[in-house]
């Protein structure tokens, strides 16, 4: 590789327990349309997109829930273009029933415009849905700290 190229994230994959549930959170959720899926004897997955863009695949071969006590994924992040689109989602989310880390919006750390929502999936694996403005006014949980990096 040269110094030239430059890396895009691709999609992201998670590891699931019930394909039929994880599907249909992200698909209501956060609107991702299911582009494609597959069963074969024990091997079941699903790869979910917008506007035929894949961004997530799942891959139901987990049992268990997610660790945040051990290496690997930290959180998965999506951006929108703003706090509206933000409340948007968590009021989704609220009828869903999803746990939340913090009560409503929250900053990125203190003094920063961006800022955004976090939840765990059924799963548990922590996710964040985030504008880049829009929060200066929110509580910042974390102080100084990067409010993504500890919840």
């Amino acid at each position: 590789m040269t110094t030239a190229t430059r890396l895009g994230t691709g999609h992201i994959g998670l590891n699931v327990t019930d394909l039929t549930r994880s599907v249909d959170f992200y698909r209501r959720a956060l609107g991702f349309e299911q582009l494609a899926a597959g069963a074969e004897d024990d091997r079941r997955w699903a790869f979910l997109g917008t506007d035929g863009t894949l961004m997530v695949t799942l891959w139901q071969q987990s049992a268990g829930a997610f660790s945040a006590h051990t290496p690997g994924l930290h959180h998965l992040s999506f951006q929108v273009d703003s706090i509206e689109q933000v409340r948007a989602v968590e009021s989704v989310l609220r009828e869903l029933d999803v746990t939340f880390a913090h009560d409503g919006v929250v900053a990125h750390g203190e003094g920063v415009a961006s800022g955004g929502i976090f939840f765990t999936d059924p799963d548990g694996i922590r996710l964040e849905v985030y504008a880049p403005t829009g929060a200066e006014s929110a509580p910042a949980p974390a102080g100084a700290a990067p409010t993504c990096g500890f919840f």
